[in-house]
């Protein structure tokens, strides 16, 4: 008996991740592809799909886990179309348009949204009634589940562009947002720790001061997603948070600055338990984007 597969879709700043998957995750096949513009990458997102039904059969739906900002109201008539994003040439780029030739339902969330289910069902998030997932890379935002559901309001969260308390004796640097100028993607996301140091922090030679700064702007959304939404855990991933030594000084900053005002079994001394990083790893938006694919099949 043929099984209808899934199309998965990771879409970063960076690059496209693309998986053809079983209905129980099992995947047929995968590539990567730069992101570019959707003039250029959407179609190669398509040639993959068609030449991977051809090589293993039907797609039945697809899961998008994308950056943005991007419309991810079903209800909307702009559903799947890019907003108001920073990314040359993508604002109006809409999923439905390259993938349409398929004929079959799409379901789409934010990439930080599909890890944060990834993560739920597979990694680092299991048996959390509510969820926070956290990137810290090229850019930053989060994803915050209830009971496996999204979480939202007229759109997703931005939390990469909250505002932060920063100390220009300390921290001279104005901010990489072109929005906002020193919002939190704007002083701790990849690009602007590049602007201000000429390398990432892991590259740096001796970086604790680098770390503690970075630890103690991304603290500021930590305590933020806490006191806003009260999760069972936060996960942080995306390559920034990668760096050596900087989730443990993000746990010692978030405790600090939470000064023991919230007393709840989950907010274990330090916060080794409770700030952690993707169970999953690198695979998390990708299996995030597989279990969006399930919902499409109605599963």
């Amino acid at each position: 008996m043929t099984q209808t597969l899934i199309g998965a879709i990771e879409a970063g700043g960076t690059k496209f991740v693309l998986a053809v998957a079983r209905a129980d995750g099992t995947v047929l096949a995968e590539t990567r592809i730069a992101t570019r513009t959707p003039a250029e990458c959407f179609p190669d997102m398509a040639a993959f799909f068609e030449s991977a039904v051809a090589a293993h059969g039907t797609i039945g739906g697809f899961g998008v886990a994308s950056f943005g900002p991007i419309d991810i109201d079903p209800a909307s008539a702009a559903y799947g179309t890019f907003t108001t994003t920073p990314k040359p040439g993508w604002s109006g780029a809409r999923y439905h348009d390259a993938l349409g030739r398929f004929g079959v339902p799409i379901v789409v969330d934010t990439d930080v949204g599909g890890a944060a289910l990834g993560e739920w069902e597979q990694g680092a998030g299991q048996q959390c009634g509510t969820l926070a997932y956290t990137t810290v890379g090229t850019g930053i935002g989060s994803g915050v589940l209830k009971a496996g559901k999204s979480l939202m309001g007229f759109s997703h969260y931005e939390s990469g562009h909250i505002p932060i308390a920063r100390d220009p004796a300390r921290d001279p640097y104005a901010g990489f947002c072109p929005f906002h100028g020193d919002c939190l993607e704007g002083l701790a996301a990849g690009p602007a720790i590049k602007a201000r140091w000429g390398q990432s922090l892991s590259d740096l030679g001796s970086p604790a001061d680098e770390i503690k700064l970075i630890a103690d702007y991304v603290s500021q959304l930590a305590v933020n997603l806490i006191l806003l939404h009260m999760p069972d855990r936060l996960i942080f991933g995306g390559g920034v948070m990668k760096t050596p030594g900087l989730i443990p000084a993000l746990r010692q900053a978030t405790e600090a600055r939470l000064a023991g005002y919230i007393k709840a079994p989950q907010l274990d001394p330090g916060l080794e338990t409770y700030i952690v990083p993707p169970g999953l790893g690198d695979e998390a938006g990708i299996t995030g984007a597989i279990a969006l694919g399930r919902r499409a099949l109605g599963l």
